[in-house]
């Protein structure tokens, strides 16, 4: 065996810790201000609002803040005190509604990590007030969202870039190349992660921190009551876990893995066509009371999930690495994990690619792409139907276990054929004061 990669980068840099008391000042920078020589000023740099400072929303923070390309003036939290601690660190302006932020003429790029249930709105309005966007990933909750995602940003011509990260990292892209030419020889099969699909929570009812519009944060989702575990996106078992919110670890992890089996099978503009299950019928808990993920898990990993491929290979969830896949041909097998490549046997990997091979997209910093791409107006690595698609194989991983049964998938007409209510689950009721604008 031979490893050829890198150790995991810190692709978005440090992260910066989001944390501090107290009101943000809004401030006026005076017009025309200009940096250093090579260095841009407040006035040349992309300004940036955060919608939903969380967890992965802080870490993101962190990382636009080390960016000379940009400078954040605004975020955006439902939660009161998180957006003003946010605020004060970041040297930006509050706000608890997303609307008001969208109004403003300085913030020309939106970054969004909230629960995947707002994705599809905020992602259309920001793309109808022009704003720019960094989705983090998944890029939706489901399939008709994701589509109307890329249609705003098609129509509205907006630069946007899905935070699968792992397409800025020089190893993932290099394994995608051994595939995409041929390495293996005659591709036989992929073996991808086992990703639980979500369950269900029915917590009781907690008091709603002060300060927090739990309303807005269940959002277009059905109102549950309050509870913490719930809220928090990794707890006990936390939102990620939970079906309202979420598509599990399917589209948590999952959609940084089956975005690297995309890209190494060449199908950023399509997807499988055939879904089918091994196993036990899918029985999803409903948990009472907080407990770990650990149960949940299991159940919700089965019954096994396959596909296949335009191409004729077929995918299956097993145990392949949560960050990519093991691709096995006739040659061998490169395994694309995140920040590695492996090769068995070593020799599929030792001949450089040349200029006559296929290459792919190059990016070895997820958010500078981005920036870059804003001032260039080009595509980024991970560009709206890139995001779209790699959600997508998700979502319908999600549905196929659920349902339990052969499905057959048109990704040109992005519906299943002959099946009705496989169909009804490729989009889920929104509250109407939240719903994702359609037509966009």
């Amino acid at each position: 065996m031979k490893c050829v990669g890198i150790s995991r980068r810190t692709f978005l840099g440090r992260a910066a810790a989001v944390a501090g008391g107290g009101f943000a000042v809004p401030y006026l920078l005076p017009s025309g201000l200009l940096g250093e020589p090579g260095k841009p000023g407040p006035n040349e740099q992309i300004g940036i609002g955060f919608i939903g400072v969380g967890r992965q929303g802080g870490f993101l923070a962190g990382a636009i803040k080390q960016s000379p390309l940009a400078r954040i003036v605004a975020v955006c939290d439902v939660y009161r005190p998180r957006a003003e601690q946010s605020a004060k660190s970041l040297g930006a302006v509050p706000f608890t509604d997303y609307r008001r932020l969208l109004e403003r003429k300085d913030v020309s790029a939106i970054v969004t990590a909230t629960p995947e249930q707002w994705r599809g709105i905020l992602c259309v309005l920001a793309c109808q007030a022009e704003k720019d966007l960094y989705v983090e990933k998944p890029m939706s909750l489901t399939i008709y969202e994701g589509r109307l995602i890329v249609e705003a940003v098609r129509k509205y011509k907006r630069v946007f870039q899905t935070g699968s990260h792992q397409r800025s990292m020089a190893a993932n892209r290099l394994g995608c190349e051994l595939v995409r030419n041929g390495r293996l020889g005659k591709l036989e099969r992929v073996i991808a992660h086992n990703y639980p699909s979500p369950w269900e929570a029915a917590f009781p009812a907690q008091p709603v921190p002060e300060g927090l519009d739990w309303d807005m944060w269940c959002g277009p989702a059905e109102v549950v009551p309050f509870h913490e575990d719930i809220f928090k996106s990794r707890a006990n078992p936390g939102w990620l876990s939970l079906r309202p919110f979420s598509g599990g670890e399917m589209t948590g992890w999952g959609s940084h893995g089956f975005d690297q089996v995309q890209w190494a099978l060449g199908m950023d503009h399509t997807g499988p066509v055939e879904w089918w299950t091994e196993g036990p019928p899918f029985k999803p808990p409903t948990y009472t009371q907080p407990e770990s993920r650990q149960r949940g898990d299991a159940l919700c990993s089965q019954p096994k999930v396959f596909c296949r491929y335009p191409n004729g290979v077929v995918m299956e969830l097993g145990n392949g690495p949560a960050g990519g896949a093991i691709f096995i041909g006739a040659n061998g097998r490169i395994t694309i994990d995140r920040g590695k490549v492996v090769s068995d046997p070593p020799e599929l990997a030792k001949e450089p690619l040349t200029d006559k091979d296929i290459r792919l997209y190059v990016s070895n910093d997820h958010i500078q792409n981005w920036l870059e791409c804003i001032k260039t107006r080009a595509k980024c690595v991970c560009d709206e139907e890139v995001g779209h698609r790699s959600a997508s194989v998700c979502h319908l991983a999600n549905i196929t276990r659920r349902l339990g049964r052969r499905l057959q998938w048109d990704p040109v007409k992005e519906q299943f054929i002959g099946d009705e209510e496989a169909n009804q689950l490729l989009r889920r009721p929104q509250r109407e004061k939240y719903k994702t604008p359609d037509p966009v």
